[in-house]
């Protein structure tokens, strides 16, 4: 007997391969020392909080999930917000797919750039949607393009702020001029997971400043707070978008773990303020370290830098060069950047090694 036949769009559909573990490389190449900087993880672990937090909310693993109606109401006193324009879930990208299955049909078209966070490529393609991508302008997401790109089809605007691969952002005047003349029918999915570190920058919209009718604001736990491995995040919107999305998301989750650890991290301000600083200086070290090798890079208010070395093939080499010193970076193939490689912000003695080992492989 045979399996049943997927549709044509799936059976096309290329599988999210995520950044190699350590242990995998481990296993491959033998090396002593092996540091990881390929996936935008916290280089200082977890939020002492969260950690604090799950370890208490174990003791209620045999009870269902209530939706993340606590960590909502966290979330909205952070923010001075209603409960009612906050939903959570499975990490940022779970807000995002349920937005997308509640507002996109048959015939819809999605705009975005070509060249941003590769899990909306995988979303729009599963749920079989018509992309129109807009080239990057200086690694940038180019807002008048992406307007002069909507056409009646139009139905979402996917807009990552900071860019993930890039590290670039567009400032609160240009994201103003863009709304002044989008068309009521679109939603906007405006993705902040890199937020906190883009806080620095003081063009960096204000976004829940804005309480545009049209804008779902994403956020996560992965990056500054240390969360990846559990899975939480939040979207942050209209009371009828949220409505909507809750509509059509699974009814647990978060999970009780993952809601636990986003209230202890948002409590955690300590942690955040250490992450931030951090990166700070980690960053700076990485850029004085490339200008002086006359590396090209994107000027990132995220934590990670994106080195452009112009052609697929050098890009290739630099990434093995680095894992063959026990440096696991990512090339940025699957984020249509080809000519690219990310590097993620350290601790201060993981960003002199790969300092060293820039320098030994230009130098």
């Amino acid at each position: 007997m045979k399996s049943p036949i997927a549709p044509s769009h799936i059976q096309s559909l290329k599988r999210y391969i995520a950044g190699r573990s350590i242990e995998e490389v481990r296993k491959e190449l033998g090396l002593d020392r092996i540091i990881k900087l390929a996936s935008n993880e916290n280089p200082l672990g977890s939020s002492p909080k969260a950690i604090e937090q799950i370890q208490k909310a174990i003791k209620g693993l045999a009870i269902y999930p209530d939706g993340g109606l606590a960590l909502r109401q966290k979330i909205a006193e952070r923010f001075s917000i209603d409960i009612e324009c906050v939903a959570v879930g499975s990490g940022s990208e779970a807000v995002l797919s349920a937005a997308m299955r509640a507002y996109l049909q048959p015939g819809d078209e999605v705009v975005t750039a070509e060249g941003t966070f590769i899990g909306f490529y995988v979303l729009a393609n599963a749920l079989n949607q018509a992309v129109v991508t807009v080239p990057l302008r200086n690694y940038t997401f180019d807002l008048p393009q992406i307007q002069k790109a909507i056409t009646e089809k139009t139905k979402l605007v996917y807009l990552a702020n900071p860019n993930n691969p890039t590290g670039t952002a567009f400032t609160h005047e240009e994201l103003l001029r863009f709304l002044e003349e989008l068309p009521p029918r679109i939603l906007v999915i405006l993705d902040e997971a890199y937020f906190e570190y883009a806080c620095d920058w003081n063009a960096y919209p204000d976004s829940l400043s804005l309480d545009h009718p049209q804008i779902l604001i994403l956020r996560t736990f992965s990056k500054a707070y240390g969360l990846a491995g559990v899975r939480i995040g939040y979207g942050i919107a209209q009371p009828d978008i949220i409505e909507n999305i809750i509509k059509v998301k699974l009814p647990f989750e978060p999970t009780s773990l993952s809601q636990a650890a986003g209230i202890g991290a948002l409590e955690d301000q300590n942690f955040l303020t250490e992450t931030i600083e951090m990166n700070r200086d980690g960053k700076s070290r990485l850029e004085q370290c490339l200008e002086t090798l006359n590396l090209p890079y994107a000027k990132s208010v995220a934590n990670f830098i994106l080195i452009d070395m112009k052609t697929a093939e050098k890009a290739a080499w630099l990434s093995d060069q680095l894992l063959h010193r026990g440096i696991i970076a990512r090339p940025m193939v699957p984020f249509r950047l080809p000519h690219t490689v990310r590097i993620t912000i350290g601790t201060p003695d993981e960003m002199t090694y790969l300092i060293d080992a820039l320098q030994n492989i230009f130098g």
